[in-house]
């Protein structure tokens, strides 16, 4: 299945020129140049949905932290967690007092780069890493991140394929965390890259029946990935109309941003089942149907990748034996001067749109 690249009008395919009638971010005033005179370009939201290109400071590798890494970014994927960041939820890394929209490279966390400047002796300049940005603040030329968010990956795949290792061990840590999987029914709901993620993951864990949930027509992608039984539905329809026999033993929800998805996997899980919320919350509070839980002897976890070394090796070996995988999720590919349209087709047009990748070179 050959990665899509024209999907949108606004998509830009592997080194085309920019789309007619769109123009380049708009440039702000730049930051003073930093030590020698250097400066770095970064982006930076002017206020909600608004990217502008900002000039900012080289970052020094003599004022790293222990445990931090500086790297020269080479690609970035956009990812759901992104989403509420860039339509204007307070950035939780900023500096105090710093105005909205004042963090240069926020919000990107899925990053590739190589290695500038390490106070880790297990990352060699000239290295190229995969993994996390962790302040979300990889979009710009250069990311400061902790290295215990970061591995060497061989070089098999280009940086902007790459960077799907990163969601990738997210996925894996959460079905790790569900348990033996083998000949249990699942089901997903939601269909992105992270749902059809979770439902591959599922199937090579041993799975026996893969159900998986959309309300947009993700059934060749799904079938791709080795879902047995794609719905085309609201998860809400799905849920009341699936038989007490075929009811699965765990449900993932990839959605978020909402709370009716949840619950929609309450009330679809058998007795004694499992439910993982993998989505982002847009609210820090979600209500609970406790009498669902109770009755049902549920099990709902949530929660993050912690061993991340660990899980982006695993999801890097994961890639190399699957490389088909790339060419299924990664719908459409950017230039980093057309950062404005990638992020408004990730988060403001769903349609044919799976993985939307930036390269920064």
């Amino acid at each position: 299945m050959p990665a899509a690249t024209t999907g949108a009008p606004d998509a830009v395919p592997p080194g085309s020129k920019e789309p007619a009638g769109r123009p380049l971010l708009p440039t702000a005033v730049s930051s003073d140049p930093g030590e020698g005179g250097q400066s770095a370009w970064a982006l930076a939201l002017a206020g909600p949905g608004r990217l502008v290109r900002i000039g900012v400071p080289h970052p020094s590798p003599d004022r790293l932290r222990a445990g931090q890494v500086l790297l020269r970014v080479a690609a970035g994927g956009i990812c759901g967690s992104d989403a509420p960041f860039f339509l204007g939820a307070a950035n939780r890394w900023a500096a105090e007092g710093a105005g909205p929209g004042s963090a240069p490279g926020f919000p990107l966390h899925e990053v590739v780069g190589e290695v500038v400047a390490s106070t880790d002796p297990d990352l060699a300049v000239g290295q190229m890493v995969v993994g996390w940005a962790s302040s979300f603040d990889g979009l710009a030329e250069y990311v400061v991140t902790d290295s215990a968010g970061v591995w060497p990956y061989g070089g098999r795949l280009p940086p902007e394929e790459e960077v799907l290792v990163q969601p990738l061990a997210c996925v894996l840590s959460a079905v790790e965390r569900l348990g033996d999987l083998a000949g249990e029914d699942c089901a997903v709901i939601g269909q992105g890259a992270i749902g059809l993620l979770f439902a591959h993951a599922l199937k090579t864990r041993g799975a026996r029946w893969v159900t998986t949930v959309d309300r947009v027509d993700r059934s060749a992608a799904a079938a791709h990935v080795g879902v047995d039984e794609f719905v085309w539905a609201g998860s809400g329809e799905w849920s009341r109309t699936v038989a007490e026999d075929r009811r699965p033993a765990v449900v993932v929800e990839a959605v978020g941003h909402q709370t009716q998805t949840l619950q929609h996997a309450l009330d679809v899980v058998r007795e004694s089942g499992r439910v993982f919320y993998f989505g982002v919350p847009d609210d820090p509070v979600y209500p609970l149907d406790m009498e669902a839980m109770i009755r049902k002897n549920l099990t709902v976890m949530s929660g993050g990748a912690v061993e991340r070394r660990r899980l982006l090796l695993e999801a890097d070996a994961h890639l190399r034996a699957h490389p088909w995988l790339v060419d299924v999720l990664i719908s459409h590919r950017f230039a980093v001067a057309q950062a404005q349209q990638a992020f408004d087709l990730a988060f403001r047009s769903p349609g044919d749109r799976l993985k939307v990748v930036l390269s920064m070179s």
